[in-house]
């Protein structure tokens, strides 16, 4: 068991850093490495993960019933975009089954996290100051979501960050800012789904506490006002300033690394 002030932030760190594109697994893994706070277990992560499940459900909720709507003869368009997301959720459920077990280990290494915080940094900012904004959700085809589909996949590195993946190629295929942080969200509430499901046989196992609770409960307000505000934010700015970030976090981790020996 951790204590209620780290439960809180790391809460606040899995929410806040879950929906901004820079890299939630990353933060989780860095800042305990470099406060040396012990490990808090899986249950918490798993806690952490359907705080912000819950994060995505309450903000799309609308979303989501126009879609389940219309699988029983709704709109179109809503139908079309639940087909989307389905396409686009395919590649990251293969790719994580298949590498979970180095997601847990060979993937957490201080220095990969840093080189990938550090490579997704300028190809935001590359795609997101070269790419057109002349598409919205409505213009994405099949070809489109699979490709951001198979981006997400590459999340399951630490520091890749799956909403900095989606919405890097979601912009590398000319989709306007905000559709394209809508989409990353919206694909995203499956996989979050789909992976805490598979692992919430763990809450039952190592049983519950305040801290897991706390940590849920963080979660899900932070998660809930990062979506907001960064879904505000990119109305009428560009990504350059997680970028830039994401290169500051990059390159303090190398520095910290190199220095420790």
């Amino acid at each position: 068991m951790i204590s209620c002030f780290h439960a809180i932030v790391l809460g606040a760190v899995q929410g806040l850093a879950e929906f901004l594109p820079i890299s939630s697994s990353a933060h989780l893994v860095l800042l305990p490495w470099l406060l040396k706070w012990r490990d808090p277990g899986l249950a918490f992560d798993v806690a952490l993960h359907l705080g912000t499940l819950l994060a995505l459900l309450i903000y799309y909720r609308e979303e989501w019933i126009a879609m389940a709507r219309s699988i029983g003869g709704g709109r179109p368009a809503e139908r079309r975009l639940l087909q989307l997301i389905i396409t686009a959720s395919i590649p990251g459920a293969i790719i994580g089954l298949a590498f979970e077990k180095q997601a847990e280990t060979t993937f957490r290494s201080p220095l990969l996290i840093a080189i990938a915080m550090a490579v997704l940094a300028i190809l935001l900012w590359l795609f997101d100051k070269l790419a057109p904004q002349k598409r919205t959700m409505s213009d994405m085809t099949y070809l489109d979501a699979l490709a951001i589909g198979f981006s997400q996949a590459l999340a399951i590195i630490p520091g890749v960050s799956r909403s900095g993946a989606t919405i890097t190629m979601a912009r590398a295929v000319r989709v306007e800012r905000g559709d394209s942080a809508n989409f990353s969200f919206l694909m995203a509430t499956p996989i979050i789904a789909g992976a805490g499901l598979v692992e919430a046989r763990t809450l039952v196992h190592e049983g519950l506490d305040w801290s897991v609770g706390l940590g849920f409960i963080s979660a899900a307000l932070f998660g809930l006002m990062a979506i907001a505000f960064l879904i505000r934010y990119v109305r009428t700015r560009n990504y350059v300033v997680f970028a830039v970030y994401r290169l500051l976090v990059a390159a303090l981790v190398i520095a910290i690394f190199f220095a420790r020996g």
